[in-house]
């Protein structure tokens, strides 16, 4: 049985996330010890929360978590994979917004630094190409 402080630094969770599962009901209620009160969490249930952090980490939404245990044993594995490929997705999708950012950036640099070194040519297509950015910036 692990405590929440072990669990916490397990799953990667802060112990107020443990606390909002199991509130909500993403994890079942965990058995408190008699004496102290505090929470002790068994093996299997600490899989679960280290896999549940894992699927935080990504992004992944309460709703979705929540199909994916409830897939986990005897689901349907199509559903578990149309949940993966969603995901994976949505993290494409993000990643692309992501590039597009960096490309604004990394060409205002370019363009500060050609007007530093008064290269009007390079200011030129730092300036054209920051125009061709700017409706992906949105």
């Amino acid at each position: 049985m692990s405590t929440i402080q072990e669990v916490s630094r397990r799953s990667g969770l802060p112990e107020p996330t443990l606390r909002y599962y199991e509130k909500i009901g993403l994890i079942g209620p965990v058995d408190r010890d008699e004496s102290s009160g505090h929470r002790r969490y068994p093996p299997e249930l600490v899989e679960t929360i280290e896999a549940l952090g894992c699927l935080r980490s990504t992004g992944m939404s309460l709703a979705d978590m929540r199909v994916y245990l409830r897939h986990l044993d005897g689901g349907d594995p199509a559903e578990q994979r149309d949940l993966f490929a969603r995901n994976v997705e949505r993290l494409d999708a993000e990643i692309e917004r992501l590039r597009v950012r960096r490309d604004y950036l990394r060409l205002k640099a370019e363009l500060w630094d050609a007007r530093n070194r008064g290269d009007a040519a390079a200011e030129e297509r730092a300036v054209d190409e920051i125009r061709g950015v700017l409706p992906r910036l949105k």
